[in-house]
């Protein structure tokens, strides 16, 4: 019986993938930090190089969402959200990402797990429910959004700011989950013990 392959020997992407070497200097140095902070370089980092312009929108875009310190959610709260949704696209590489992502902050590593199968079954409070539940019409039904789901987010204390953070969090990785899938892209190995096993970094 054959042995499947190891995630490592297996393509990241349908694409190329361009040596560090030959990336332009600020995307250079932007892998590089981050490979100095998570001690490994997440695939997403060098697919999107593929296409620097798009790598340097992308990112700049995503750090204004989810790195900003206005607003009422927190970092648990926003990965919770991209995990939920990611799993509706069916998209691999984000729910292992930010589902380890939210193994960390909200360290509570089977709520990650529970929110990316069904959120509505998962140890969350109300609030993160009625978050999710927002997030979720937000990626799947966005056309029906209407000022009862925006009255039922008040009484869960969410501003109108909060609102937008939840749907632009939702869109813009509905963008990130259908690119991961068209170009296939694969989730790094190191994900699936974060926030599992102690690091040793």
């Amino acid at each position: 019986m054959m042995s499947s392959p190891a995630l490592s020997q297996l393509p990241v992407s349908r694409f190329p993938v361009p040596e560090l070497k030959d990336l332009p200097e600020d995307i250079r140095e932007i892998i590089l930090a981050v490979q100095e902070k998570a001690g490994f370089v997440p695939n997403v980092f060098l697919t999107l190089a593929h296409r620097p312009a798009e790598f340097r929108a992308f990112f700049a875009y995503h750090d204004a969402l989810m790195l900003k310190e206005t607003g009422s959610l927190t970092k648990a709260d926003r990965e919770m959200i991209v995990t939920a949704t990611s799993a509706k696209n069916q998209c691999l590489y984000c729910v292992v990402a930010h589902g380890a992502l939210l193994r960390i902050y909200a360290k509570q590593p089977l709520v990650a797990d529970q929110v990316a199968v069904n959120h509505l079954k998962a140890d969350i409070t109300p609030r993160q429910k009625a978050m999710l539940d927002f997030a979720v019409k937000v990626c799947l039904r966005s056309h029906e959004i209407n000022d009862e789901d925006y009255a039922l987010l008040r009484t869960h204390g969410f501003d109108d700011e909060d609102i937008w953070d939840i749907a632009a969090i939702t869109a813009f990785f509905g963008l990130s989950n259908r690119m991961a899938n068209a170009i296939s892209m694969r989730p790094n190995e190191e994900f699936f013990l974060m926030g599992r096993v102690p690091r040793t970094k």
